[in-house]
């Protein structure tokens, strides 16, 4: 696998133009009007955050192994400001990294499976190939 070598941003901008073209990955009519999680004061402003957040979804399951959403909710949260108390460790909305794994799935760039008895979802040779294409490309440049 490439992706270790290739810088993550450039990749997941790279993966997620690609995605963009694809019928199955669609961000779903109330993408527009949630946070991200609990711990964000605001909507993403982007307007292909849906495709970014499942470029880097997709790179997350490929060097992770299986991973199912609340693996990714503790990966995807971040810091809680709650005023004059400490901030807190909060989790990411779980809604829509299950609905980009079920997209993904659907797309046929990862799939249920059980390795060494951990269930998640894996790649699939597609997602392997995909995020193997894109990472020659940003090495290259």
């Amino acid at each position: 696998m490439r992706i270790h070598y290739a810088t993550p941003d450039a990749l997941i901008h790279a993966v997620a133009e690609t995605l963009a073209t694809q019928e199955e990955l669609t961000a779903p009519e109330w993408a527009s009007f949630v946070k991200t999680g609990q711990h964000k004061e605001r909507p993403p402003t982007q307007d292909n955050w849906w495709h970014i957040r499942a470029a880097s979804i997709l790179r997350k399951v490929a060097l992770r192994g299986p991973v199912g959403t609340n693996k990714l909710r503790s990966i995807y949260g971040g810091r809680k400001n709650r005023g004059h108390k400490p901030d807190r460790r909060a989790i990411a909305g779980g809604n829509i990294i299950r609905t980009i794994l079920q997209q993904l799935e659907k797309a046929g760039y990862v799939k249920q499976d059980e390795v060494a008895g951990h269930k998640g979802r894996v790649l699939t040779p597609k997602g392997h190939s995909l995020l193997d294409t894109h990472a020659n490309k940003v090495i290259a440049k």
